[in-house]
């Protein structure tokens, strides 16, 4: 019974249906070219900060999706393994979220950073002097990441503004720790305290919680006491951030581990 009053105290709690998102707009952004996809983002209220405008038109989407001939379609696709790359709009509300935390000279973590797109987006809004840093539990995903990476972009690597590691990322990074801003693109099955205590004060986490029933998209902001802000967003679908294991099972591998 103690426990339980401990957690009503240690939390603050506020719920939204939505913020900073036109969701009737969401999958009608659709382009012919990266280009375009963004410029109807922009022009659907989906992106509305032209920082995050400007770091998605550098970052193309075809450089990190298996279908390069659909890869400007305002959908989810898969990557491999079981695992998917967002909607564009969902990517653009994750940056448009945190906004106020990818600054120059910021450190934010992407956790199932998959084929790395988003990672490198996060990078190009923390330069200089900032670092966004990945983690992915399937080093085939790891190495297609940094070899997307590389394709237009193998100045963030070299500059350290950005890295891929190999992990769990339900336990975050904490070598790097802590972080200004923590991103997650993957269903955590309730509140990501590991993840919350590896944000700086005043730090924001964005993550869908949830499981196959329903999940919603929720931030996190800590406060200076270890305490957290929690607000809820929107209903979503993600797949399950789970174990390696687990992901190569569902995905019909046969990697020993």
């Amino acid at each position: 019974m103690f426990s339980i009053l401990i957690a009503v105290f240690i939390i603050s709690y506020h719920s939204l249906p939505l913020t900073a998102f036109n969701q009737r707009k969401a999958w009608h952004s659709s382009g012919s070219t990266h280009q375009e996809l963004i410029e109807n983002l922009y022009k659907n209220g989906l992106i509305t900060d032209e920082r995050i405008k400007n770091a998605m038109l550098q970052v193309d989407r075809a450089d990190f999706t298996n279908d390069k001939f659909d890869a400007y379609s305002d959908r989810p696709q898969s990557i491999g393994y079981a695992v998917t790359i967002s909607a564009p709009h969902m990517h653009s509300f994750g940056l448009e979220i945190l906004k106020d935390k990818l600054q120059p000279g910021a450190k934010v973590l992407d956790v199932g950073s998959g084929s790395g797109y988003l990672t490198a987006c996060m990078a190009h809004l923390v330069r200089p002097g900032g670092k966004a840093i990945g983690i992915e539990h399937i080093q085939g995903l790891v190495d297609k990441s940094i070899m997307n990476i590389n394709k237009h972009h193998k100045n963030l690597i070299d500059e350290n503004s950005l890295e891929i590691h190999k992990g769990d990322g339900r336990q975050g990074y904490i070598s790097e720790a802590p972080y200004d801003a923590i991103h997650v693109g993957a269903a955590a099955s309730g509140t990501p305290y590991e993840l919350i205590r590896q944000l700086k004060v005043g730090g924001r986490l964005v993550a869908p919680v949830g499981n196959s029933f329903g999940q919603e998209m929720i931030t996190y902001d800590k406060k200076a006491d270890g305490t957290y802000y929690e607000q809820r967003h929107m209903a979503v679908m993600y797949v399950p951030l789970t174990d390696e294991k687990s992901q190569y099972v569902k995905s019909g591998g046969r990697k020993q581990i």
